[in-house]
């Protein structure tokens, strides 16, 4: 139910300054490595543990939320916390800084991997690092199992999930739909499963926050209906006329028309995060569109993983190559198409993740501790888990068997993934040191055949 707003709780979300805030969001878009799992990492230490602006029970509730949604979960998630702190604005600034400098970066980045992608020194970097990425996501699954699959329910949905996408090729929307469902019921039927989860999850305590367990809902956290149709409004203007406006200027078949349209279909039917939308985004741009090369796709990848922001700002890459490769404002302006294409596919991804927490996260806020809306919340992330781990056995494939299984094992690639995965599970090594390594022994194997 909502909890009407006090006048100390106010004071004491206010005790955040917007400027406070605004620094730690443009910090955080310059340090976010490590996909989806690292990023939600790093805000868990900074938000919860350091600066302790929200509690870990708020934040997880948050996060269970983001997971629901289609699209990247750890932009959705710094949006939904910065949304909560500051209103709109607090959540747009969160949002927006969160993907910036990693759309800068990657354009750059775009554009040396084209113009000098077949210099040796740039091919032994991006050897070694591929394996590295394939064991990072194998990593990801492990930690976001760790602190979901909390009993055997959740163990099977996972299973369940993983089976389903890997054998079955399910759709992502259904394994979601499904999950949710088999969570609402099982929360009905069996509380305490979901009730022992929640317990486990807000055992460790990191003093008290600035945004609490029982801090009171904030005035503008209120679902509102005037509020709800004032988003969706703007969210459908920002989403419509930029379309309208490509398809005018170059027609309706032209590639930034179909970038813009296909990107659209991706930010909406594909759940689970961003480790979930890349399988989606392959099969569309490398084997429908033929945007790209398999080996592109995973070497885009590669840079998503080793550049700061969501590891979904990997579609930049798949905006500038697809721009690029067809030299679709002329020969003499690659690089320009190239930017386009790059920023057309981010705005048409990311603009849906705004809506779906302005509009959505009020709806959210008034359910803490029921379990009719937790039980599927914490169903889908469950489910999400299966999903990784199918895409990192789909990143093992094509890096290991380069040439397909009729081909031959890369032996060498094998082994600097094995070196990864020990360096992540055993030592416990940061992302951007086991990718700087890997990109060290990559040097060393390409300049010493």
């Amino acid at each position: 139910m909502n909890n009407k707003p006090s006048l100390s709780n106010e004071i004491e979300i206010e005790s955040i300054s917007f400027w406070q805030a605004f620094k730690f969001w443009l910090k955080l878009g310059f340090i976010s490595f490590g996909g989806p799992a690292g990023q939600i990492a790093v805000m868990h230490q900074e938000l919860v543990e350091e600066k302790k602006w929200i509690s870990e029970k708020r934040f997880m509730h948050a996060l269970n939320y983001c997971m629901l949604l289609p699209g990247p979960e750890a932009q959705q998630l710094a949006t939904y916390i910065g949304w909560l702190m500051h209103k709109t604005k607090g959540g747009i600034v969160a949002g927006v800084f969160f993907v910036l400098p990693s759309l800068f970066i990657l354009i750059g980045l775009s554009w040396v991997y084209v113009k000098y992608g077949d210099v040796p020194i740039i091919a032994g970097l991006f050897y070694g690092i591929k394996p590295a990425v394939a064991a990072i996501v194998f990593h990801a699954t492990y930690r976001i199992g760790s602190r979901s699959l909390k009993n055997k329910f959740l163990w099977a949905i996972a299973v369940v999930a993983f089976i389903a996408i890997f054998i079955f090729n399910v759709s992502f929307p259904l394994i979601v739909l499904c999950a949710a469902i088999s969570g609402y019921f099982a929360g009905k039927k069996l509380p305490e499963l979901f009730q022992v989860n929640a317990h486990h999850s807000s055992q460790k305590s990191y003093g008290r926050a600035i945004i609490d367990d029982d801090t009171p809902t904030p005035e503008h956290a209120i679902f509102k209906w005037s509020h709800l149709i004032k988003i969706a409004v703007i969210s459908a203007l920002l989403w419509l006329i930029p379309l309208i406006s490509l398809t005018a200027i170059f027609g309706w078949s032209h590639s930034y028309t179909q970038l813009a349209w296909f990107f659209t279909k991706a930010a909406l039917l594909t759940f689970g995060g961003a480790y979930a939308v890349l399988p989606y985004v392959y099969q569309g741009a490398v084997g429908f569109y033929h945007w790209l090369t398999p080996t592109q796709m995973i070497d885009g990848l590669a840079l998503g993983e080793s550049t700061p922001g969501p590891l979904i700002m990997v579609v930049a890459f798949v905006g500038f190559l697809a721009a690029y490769n067809q030299s679709l404002l002329g020969v003499e302006h690659q690089f320009i198409a190239g930017a386009l294409g790059a920023i057309i596919v981010t705005w048409f991804t990311f603009i849906f993740s705004f809506f779906f927490i302005l509009a959505g996260a009020p709806v959210i806020e008034s359910t803490h501790d029921q379990i009719r809306f937790t039980a599927p919340l914490t169903a889908i992330t469950a489910a999400v888990v299966g999903v990784i781990l199918n895409l990192a056995l789909f990143l093992c494939y094509h890096v290991l068997w380069p040439q397909g299984f009729e081909g031959n094992f890369d032996y060498i690639s094998a082994i600097i993934a094995i070196l990864a995965v020990v360096a992540l599970f055993k030592f416990n090594q940061s992302v951007l040191r086991v990718l700087g390594v890997a990109a060290i022994l990559g040097l060393i194997v390409k300049f010493s055949l």
